[in-house]
């Protein structure tokens, strides 16, 4: 059985995929986590692995928070960019991998908008955890080459799975609580990836390397996700609120400033389409991606 190191095991990609990654292979995990192989903390600690790994998934990172200050900002820097070269370092010292797989994002090409966005998009991405990702992408390509090292690079879109975090987890809140006002009928589509797909992913990538975008075929609307989640939580469907209100409340909210619960940059998110394309990941590695609406269960 191949031997893998897993980064950030105890966060929410980690606590889906663990059991399916130790069904196949021998697993070490790295995260701030006392249960973890190496209990580590990527920004302040050392990293010392007892030994050389077959393969490497590395998602430790930081994401799902909007800056407020510098050091928060820098923090982004500290774990993404600067926590890979230290995973690297450590590997070199244990023994290379064959093969590192790093979950990336697509928010590194900084499209608010789009349809069936390709990985040949320029890496346009401005937030701090765009940026950040693009460094490591880019060291990681220079180390896996000086070390013939196989890279993967998975650039998940929204993931869906238990306890989702992010914005899916928000939407998930506020059905709960009756807080949540669809808009315009919900018919925005947003690429969504099942998260045990990464799991599955693994095995087709390792010895292959490269590029991917990875979201499901289907690419849901809002309202198929409202669907879903309502149904899971006994709750009737969201309301619709009609375009014309809701720019109107976006109107308001733009003399409201950012902290506005919606202003027109919110309300063109909500209501225009972004979607990514996995046609590459499909054709080469013969990937079939689970259905998101015939699949997500939201605990």
């Amino acid at each position: 059985m191949k031997t893998l190191l897993f980064t950030g095991a105890s966060g929410f990609l980690g606590s889906n995929i663990l059991p399916l990654l130790r069904s196949n292979y021998d697993v070490d995990t790295l995260a701030l986590d006392e249960t973890a192989t190496y209990n580590i903390n990527l920004v302040t600690d050392e990293i010392h692995l007892g030994h050389g790994y077959d393969i490497v998934l590395h998602a430790a990172g930081k994401a799902h928070v909007v800056p407020r200050t510098d050091a928060e900002i820098k923090l982004f820097y500290d774990i993404n960019f600067e926590g890979t070269k230290k995973v690297c370092a450590a590997l070199e010292k244990a023994g290379t991998p064959k093969s590192f797989i790093f979950i990336s994002t697509v928010a590194v090409y900084g499209c608010d908008f789009g349809e069936m966005i390709t990985e040949e998009h320029h890496l346009d991405g401005q937030t701090p955890y765009a940026k950040s990702k693009i460094m490591a992408e880019e060291f990681l390509a220079d180390w896996c080459k000086r070390n013939n090292v196989i890279l993967t690079i998975l650039r998940p879109s929204l993931l869906a799975g238990k306890n989702a975090p992010g914005n899916l987890g928000a939407m998930v809140n506020g059905i709960k609580t009756g807080r949540y006002l669809s808009i315009a009928g919900g018919k925005a589509r947003k690429s969504v990836l099942m998260v045990d797909d990464i799991a599955n992913l693994i095995p087709l990538v390792a010895d292959k390397g490269g590029i991917y975008n990875v979201c499901d075929s289907n690419n849901p609307t809002f309202r198929d996700l409202e669907i879903v989640i309502s149904s899971q939580l006994n709750k009737k469907i969201p309301f619709s609120v009609p375009l014309w209100i809701a720019k109107c409340l976006a109107c308001i909210g733009n003399l409201l400033g950012a902290k506005a619960p919606i202003n027109s940059l919110k309300l063109r998110k909500i209501t225009e389409s972004l979607t990514f394309s996995n046609e590459k990941a499909v054709r080469e590695l013969g990937w079939n991606p689970m259905d998101v609406v015939e699949n997500y269960k939201i605990n």
